[in-house]
């Protein structure tokens, strides 16, 4: 079964009401962070949520996701524009298991079992 994305935003926002009354100067400077860059008018409301969609698919969350999602629907994001955001992060994340594949074969020349080539 899918998940509801539309019940699991409405659990979110009830559940990150409840860590602000638990933590207030915590959600408060999240707050602060998480909007502090919508001042710079550089980038429209849409294109700042479609990149964040990138982000919460290569960071896998899933709270991220529905909460970007539903933005990015609200200020006219198509489902293609949407589309070419994952693409995005599909391409980030295959990239970045490539780079770190090479610093696991750079692990294994260092260990101390492995012989060294000559050089």
């Amino acid at each position: 079964m899918m998940l509801d994305w539309n019940d699991y935003r409405r659990q979110l926002k009830s559940t990150t009401g409840d860590l602000g009354k638990l933590s207030p100067g915590t959600m408060d400077g999240y707050r602060a962070m998480a909007t502090a860059y919508k001042d710079s008018g550089h980038l429209d409301a849409k294109m700042r949520e479609l990149m964040s969609i990138a982000v919460a698919v290569a960071l896998r969350c899933d709270g991220c996701i529905t909460v970007h999602t539903d933005a990015a629907i609200r200020h006219g994001a198509t489902r293609e524009e949407i589309a070419e955001a994952c693409n995005v992060a599909i391409s980030i994340s295959a990239g970045a298991a490539v780079v770190y594949s090479a610093r696991v074969l750079d692990a294994h020349a260092m260990h101390p079992s492995v012989a060294k080539p000559a050089t």
